[in-house]
This record gives C-alpha cells, sequence and structure tokens, in this order.
C-alpha cells in the first residue's frame, strides 16, 4: 500500500502546482490545489538591472531565489541581450542563497562563487560573504517577493554600495475560490495534510482565512489532526509564527524530498 493512499493532500504552490500534485499522486495521495501567490514581475526594476549589467556597474550580484534568475534572464532574453546579460554575469563575483537559484544559474552555465550552507536562511548565506571583500564594493541584491532588508542593511554596514532590485511582487491570487475552498475543507476534516512550500503561502492562507471569518477555524485544525509539511526553515519559521508547530520539514528542500518526507512520516505514525 502505498503511503499516502485515502489522504488528502492540499497544496498551496503556484508555479509548480501541477509537478507537486503529481508527487502526491506518485505516492497514492489525492491532491487538492488552491495557488496562493501569484508573482508579479516589475519590468522597470529589471530593465533597471539589466542595463547596469550591462554598463559592467556591479561587483557582486546576489540571488536569494530562483525565481529572481528566472525573472533577470527571461527579462534578458526578451530584450535581446541574454547573451551579454550572461556575459557579464560571468564577469562578476555571483552569490546566492540555496538550491533554487544554484540550479537557475547553472541551466545558463553560471557557477557561483559564493553558495549558502544548509538550512540555507540569509544568515547562511551573509556568513559565505565574510570571504568576499565587500568594502566599497558595488552589490546588486537580486530580492524575492518583498525586500529582505536585514541583508540589505548588513551589506551596507560591511562597506558594500547596495543597488535592491526588487525583481518581482507577490500578491494574492485573482480568483480566491480554490483557497477559501481548502480553508473550508480544512476546518470541516476533510484534509489530512498540508504542504507550505513557501512562508508568503501560509500567509496569503491566513489572511484569506481572516477576511472570510475563519482564521481561528483554521488554527485548531492546524494545531489539530492535519499534518502540516514546510519545504525547509524559513518557511517552518513563518508557520510557527502563528502558533502552528510544522509536523515535518525535509533534510533537503525541494518536491519531490517533501513529498517523501510526508509519506515517511504517515507510514511512521500509522497503527
Amino acid at each position: 500500500m502505498r503511503a499516502l493512499e485515502g489522504r488528502t493532500i492540499a497544496l498551496l504552490e503556484s508555479r509548480r502546482g501541477a509537478e507537486l500534485a503529481a508527487l502526491v499522486r506518485q505516492f497514492g495521495g489525492t491532491p487538492i490545489s488552491a495557488p496562493s501567490v501569484e508573482e508579479l514581475e516589475r519590468p522597470e526594476e529589471l530593465e533597471r538591472c539589466v542595463r547596469h549589467l550591462a554598463t559592467g556597474r556591479f561587483d557582486v550580484v546576489v540571488f536569494l531565489t530562483g525565481a529572481g534568475v528566472h525573472a533577470l534572464l527571461n527579462h534578458a532574453q526578451q530584450t535581446g541581450s541574454l547573451n551579454e546579460i550572461v556575459a557579464a554575469l560571468r564577469s562578476t563575483t555571483i552569490a546566492c542563497r540555496g538550491p533554487k537559484p544554484l540550479a537557475a544559474l547553472k541551466r545558463h552555465a553560471l557557477t557561483p562563487l559564493v553558495t549558502s550552507a544548509k538550512p540555507h536562511t540569509s544568515r547562511e548565506l551573509l556568513d559565505a560573504l565574510t570571504h568576499v571583500p565587500l568594502d566599497g564594493a558595488r552589490v546588486a541584491l537580486v530580492h524575492y517577493g518583498e525586500r529582505s532588508a536585514g541583508i540589505s542593511e548588513e551589506l551596507r554596514r560591511r562597506g558594500a554600495v547596495v543597488d535592491d532590485v526588487c525583481a518581482y511582487e507577490w500578491v494574492l491570487p485573482a480568483d480566491a475560490r480554490p483557497l477559501i475552498d481548502v480553508i473550508e475543507q480544512v476546518v470541516a476534516g476533510c484534509v489530512d495534510a498540508l504542504l507550505v512550500t513557501s512562508q508568503i503561502q501560509f500567509r496569503n492562507l491566513r489572511a484569506i482565512a481572516r477576511t472570510t471569518g475563519r482564521e481561528q477555524g483554521l488554527g485548531e485544525a492546524l494545531r489539530g489532526e492535519v499534518v502540516v509539511a514546510a519545504i525547509g526553515p524559513i518557511c517552518a519559521e513563518a508557520i510557527r509564527e502563528a502558533g502552528v508547530i510544522p509536523d515535518v520539514i525535509p533534510a533537503a528542500a525541494n518536491l519531490p524530498s517533501l513529498v517523501r518526507s510526508l509519506a515517511d512520516y504517515f507510514e511512521l505514525t500509522s497503527p
């Protein structure tokens, strides 16, 4: 018997929702998808960064997410400057936090000089950057869907001239009905597990629950019978801040490991 057989698994993933659902089905589970985030690119920020890269303005480029890498290089491709920008990046010191930006860079044969260690939080990235001379260095910091002020401040404290690049922003999905449906099913006890793959997903889930008067019921369900799985430590921390303790955190922060860890949890805890 497959470990998730007979289990209903709620998914909040947007970009890779189909992939995550397929992984759940491989273990016998029934996925219900409620995309909780839309990523809106900010073309004016991307154009400014591309222009500055092309003119050799930056000494160091720091990527915090794979989506940031994709947004920047996709914009360069759309404007006919991809080869130029890839060459410009090769002449800079590239740093990245975690495996997702690393994988995105490798698709373009770009190898970062600096990578964070596990668990790939901002602290590990800043520790890795201690070996890079930053006093007077011109740094492009490519943020995720919201500005990471702590990293910017620390780089400036070390003497860097930081250009904050907000490549995209996170917003609630235009159609909130799937999220509302999932919340109702969680509160009704019809969901066995919730998979959370980014902190903003969980924050948006709670925001919709709050506006529909279901925040208390959602919290009680997630603290009760629903198994909560977080893809990594940053995501897990956002869940803990809401008073919910994640049951599952995989050793590797990727979708296959997340689903396998959930399956292992059910195997170990099932009577």
